[in-house]
């Protein structure tokens, strides 16, 4: 199973910011805490 993923998923994409995918996964998750924190403070 995983040889079809890789073939169908590839996750070092060129668009990627960070090197490391675990980075970015982490960013991803701070910026959606903190836009979520500050919607709920507004409204």
């Amino acid at each position: 199973m995983s040889e079809e993923e890789k073939a169908t998923f590839d996750r070092g994409s060129a668009l990627s910011i960070f090197g490391s995918d675990r980075k970015e996964d982490f960013m991803a998750l701070l910026f959606a805490l903190i836009l979520a924190f500050f919607v709920y403070i507004n409204y």
